[in-house]
């Protein structure tokens, strides 16, 4: 299965209006609620007396069996796993608030009154690698770039950034136009600062392996792609010591390693050639550790929550193509996937069924709408159909038995409705072209799970197999939406906001290389993402969300899967780590540590 989360970006962002308008801040949240104030020493999930040393070996969370780019902000290319350790932004994430960031290049920032700009000042010590000072002019550079020629989620989050200037060597002012504001200054200071110095003599657009000039704590070390990429922690790092760093960023050297599959990266990780290894799998997770360091307590396994929200995960349908364009068919797809059966028999009950698009937080709708969800959802009364106005709708439940004859029956009578009829053992249209779909995977182990949905869609008349392909070609099928149905996950933020035209927009569902895999194109849709973007409350987020929540689960573009609300973490023990985790990450990489006692035990000393 391939998960999709919004690239490095969405990943940073933690975007809003201003703490405090036209005044200097150290911070910036949503709705101007900040945990830390200004001065601060550290996070509160840190260690500050954290000792750097030793190694992280591991390997990455992504579908890719190669790297051919240091570049993750472009359409082209595999970037290498890791790089975010590599680029820093004005502000950094605090990863105990839903939705705040603190300064990281930049000491300050201000938004003005009518908060159409924000401008920020660079500390005088930020400085790339190489010496020379960031500035103000980077911070322009990276802002064109990225809307000229970045990946089309950055031109649509940037759509209302109107331009950058450089009122001086180290401040610079962001400009935005449009009506919905609150996340355009976070937008932009949680932008990756580039360096014009060394990208602008090069095809900003083209994947290349040339080591890039940066400012982060990590810099890239030895790699070689297929096989592994390296990151040493820059010991002159310029902010170490900035209060968003203390703490954080402890090893040495972090390793992510490449295998051509899982179960070979697992057997590596069990044999002592990596250090940590994030289970993905439930049958994994409950059938392939008993082995003898697992026995003899030299790897640990632990499952630290993830507050986060879970977004959506499912079998995604591609609207652009005939079959799929009526949502009776496509909501006849999903009574015939058993999830009770597969919770049973293949996960082994470690598992959740995803029914929002905002699970595992309070943006999911529930019951039947509010006034305040009404008023919202009542203007597009004739465009929606009539279940957005009942409970809010929620994936088929089955008896569990496999095939839930009850559930069948109700798909083939919405089939029937939909224009699709058994001709000749197959089930077919008014055209006579047979139903065909094809579930294409980038991974051989979800086989397992596809495998009994499409016994179901085969007992439906369907004609459905799977096609599995390496993580090169499933990528450009994705990417020039060359698909029936994709398996795919969105993470959404705790304060959602711009990213959502990414994701479900219809200026998107357009766009080659778009997170809009499915297709959606609704007007109603359009509007409910910018209620949720321009939301001047929690409480009006809340609601914009939770109508939106109900009009995309009503558009039945999907079959809902499953999601986890804990890491699954093995881990060889020699490390220590803070003794609060941050709410909302796994905290690894730059929060834990090498103990040296633990490591010399470990090894026999």
């Amino acid at each position: 299965m391939r998960q999709r989360m919004v690239a490095t970006l969405a990943a940073a962002l933690a975007l809003a209006a201003p703490a405090l308008a036209a005044q200097h801040t150290h911070g910036l949240s949503a709705f101007g609620d900040l945990k830390y104030p200004a001065g601060f020493n550290h996070f509160s999930y840190v260690n500050p007396g954290a000792p750097k040393g030793g190694q992280l070996r591991t390997t990455g969370t992504g579908a890719s069996l190669t790297f051919d780019s240091f570049n993750p902000y472009i359409v082209r290319g595999e970037p290498a796993q890791g790089l975010e350790f590599v680029y820093d932004s004005l502000m950094v994430r605090a990863f105990d608030e839903p939705d705040a960031v603190y300064g990281l290049i930049a000491d300050w920032a201000e938004v003005a009154d009518d908060k159409r700009s924000v401008s920020f000042h660079i500390r005088p010590e930020a400085k790339w690698e190489d010496g020379s000072p960031i500035s103000a002019d980077d911070c322009v550079f990276t802002l064109s770039a990225l809307k000229e020629k970045g990946a089309p989620q950055f031109a649509l989050q940037l759509r209302d950034v109107a331009k950058a200037e450089a009122l001086d060597p180290k401040t610079v002012r962001y400009s935005f136009s449009g009506d919905n504001l609150r996340d355009l200054p976070l937008v932009v200071a949680s932008l990756p600062v580039l360096a014009k110095s060394w990208w602008g003599t090069r095809d900003f657009a083209a994947p290349s392996l040339d080591i890039p000039l940066t400012a982060g704590p990590y810099k890239i070390g030895k790699f070689e792609p297929k096989s592994y990429i390296t990151f040493e922690r820059r010991a002159n790092y310029w902010a170490k010591d900035l209060p968003v760093n203390v703490g954080r960023y402890n090893f040495d050297l972090i390793k992510y390693d490449y295998y051509a599959d899982r179960t070979v990266g697992q057997q590596a990780f069990l044999a002592g050639d990596m250090d940590l290894w994030e289970e993905f799998s439930s049958r994994s997770w409950a059938k392939d550790y008993d082995a003898a360091p697992v026995k003899a307590g030299k790897i640990l396994r632990d499952e630290p929550p993830d507050g986060s929200p879970s977004g959506t995960q499912g079998f995604f349908f591609n609207l652009r193509r005939e079959k799929f364009a009526d949502p009776r068919t496509r909501q006849a797809l999903d009574l015939a996937f058993d999830f009770e059966w597969t919770q049973k028999n293949l996960f082994y009950g470690s598992y959740k069924r995803t029914v929002s698009y905002f699970e595992n937080s309070p943006l999911r709708a529930e019951g039947k709408p509010t006034p305040a969800e009404l008023t919202l959802l009542e203007p597009f009364k004739d465009k929606l159909p009539p279940d957005v106005f009942g409970d809010a709708p929620r994936p088929a439940v089955s008896d569990g038995s496999g095939q839930d004859r009850n559930n069948l029956h109700k798909a083939r009578e919405l089939l029937v409705e939909a224009g699709w009829n058994i001709k000749d053992g197959k089930l077919a249209n008014a055209k006579g072209e047979t139903f065909k779909i094809e579930f294409l995977l980038d991974e051989v182990g979800f086989q397992r799970i596809v495998a009994p949905y499409i016994k179901n869609l085969q007992t439906l008349g369907i004609d459905a197999n799977i096609r599995v392909v390496d993580p090169a070609q499933y990528e450009e099928r994705q990417k020039s939406f060359d698909f029936d149905v994709v398996s795919t996950r969105y993470t959404m933020r705790l304060t959602p906001g711009l990213e959502l035209r990414s994701f479900f927009g219809s200026t998107a569902a357009d766009q080659p290389a778009s997170e809009n895999l499915a297709g959606i194109k609704s007007p109603v849709v359009d509007a409910l993402i910018e209620k949720v973007a321009g939301a001047k409350s929690r409480a009006d987020l809340e609601t914009a969300a939770h109508a939106l929540d109900r009009v995309l689960r009503a558009g039945r573009y999907w079959v809902p899967e499953w999601y986890n609300d804990a890491f699954r973490l093995a881990f060889w023990d020699r490390f220590a780590r803070p003794a609060v985790k941050p709410l909302y990450d796994r905290g690894v990489n730059d929060t834990w540590w090498t103990d040296q006692a633990k490591a010399a035990k470990l090894a026999g000393k």
